[in-house]
């Protein structure tokens, strides 16, 4: 990373956190990938827009990081900015019914809350790994729920570096995707609308769903949670399984025998193991049931 550029970061604010050359796969459930070239946490808006204009103006590639939940990092690396959302952590009822959360709250922590106020409508996503701001661009989903259910609005920072805020509506939620996927905006916070519930079935369902996630998913390892998209009218796990593929390895990576949808980090398991596994799945489903799986999982750097 150039010289100038660290500098320019560090005059933003002396107090902005910065660490050059970070492991990425301390920072991805997979825990595979190497170094980017420079991992920043803003704590605050300001100094997000900061960075961000800065780096755009630098022309330095950045990608925004959640809790590294739906992402598989190359073992060389990526060769520009991470800057990670973890420090967005605010959360707060707006009012009776309505929550509000920045990016970096991690859904476990979203349901809990909505728990302790007696909301209910969130408990779908309890056991879903990763932080709200990826689950509204993904449109995160389970057990019958999804966010565009509970959505209200959402805070993002547009490519001009304006905050603007996009209503249920205009976000656009489809199957695992939304308007601002793939788009140049950065969610800073959103509101979720509940309903008022009682707080020991919210808990209960929270525990049976819980229990279901342990009976049925292969939480013991390291994964990416589902590896790929449901296909319009099969499942993804089915079609695996079906191909002869449950427990099918390459190097440390593996097809889930408890549920052949998840690819998992068996032993010690590098970027490339796991791409290539999921390569080889898909070519293989292909040739048996014509039927092309698209990964979930988003590829950062070179493979």
């Amino acid at each position: 990373m150039n010289h100038d550029i660290i500098e320019a970061l560090r005059q933003i604010d002396s107090d902005l956190e910065m660490n050059i050359n970070e492991k990425m796969s301390r920072h991805t459930t997979f825990k595979t990938g190497g170094p980017a070239s420079l991992f920043i946490r803003p704590d605050s808006l300001e100094q997000l827009k900061k960075v961000v204009a800065l780096l755009k103006r630098a022309e330095v590639p950045y990608f925004i990081l959640g809790n590294g939940s739906n992402l598989l990092v190359s073992d060389k690396g990526y060769d520009g900015a991470i800057i990670s959302t973890d420090k967005f952590t605010d959360i707060r009822l707006e009012d009776e019914k309505t929550i509000y959360a920045e990016a970096g709250v991690k859904n476990s922590a979203i349901a809990a809350f909505a728990r302790d106020n007696s909301l209910t409508g969130f408990e779908f996503a309890a056991g879903i790994p990763g932080s709200l701001g990826g689950a509204v661009i993904m449109n995160a989903g389970a057990y019958g729920g999804e966010m565009k259910l509970i959505v209200k609005e959402v805070r993002a920072l547009s490519p001009q570096g304006e905050i603007i805020r996009l209503d249920n509506e205009a976000l656009r939620f489809d199957y695992r995707t939304s308007a601002l996927k793939g788009k140049d905006f950065i969610v800073i916070s959103a509101l979720l609308e509940l309903e008022k519930g009682d707080k020991d079935e919210i808990s209960a369902q929270m525990n049976e769903l819980a229990l279901k996630r342990k009976e049925k998913q292969p939480l013991e390892y390291p994964s990416a949670g589902s590896t790929f998209k449901r296909p319009e009218g099969y499942f993804a796990g089915k079609l695996i399984e079906d191909s002869g593929l449950r427990g099918y390895t390459v190097g440390g990576a593996m097809v889930s025998d408890k549920h052949c949808g998840f690819v998992i980090n068996k032993s010690e398991a590098t970027s490339k193991d796991i791409y290539t596994l999921i390569l080889n799945v898909q070519n293989t489903v292909y040739e048996k049931f014509g039927v092309r799986l698209e990964p979930e999982v988003i590829l950062l750097g070179k493979f």
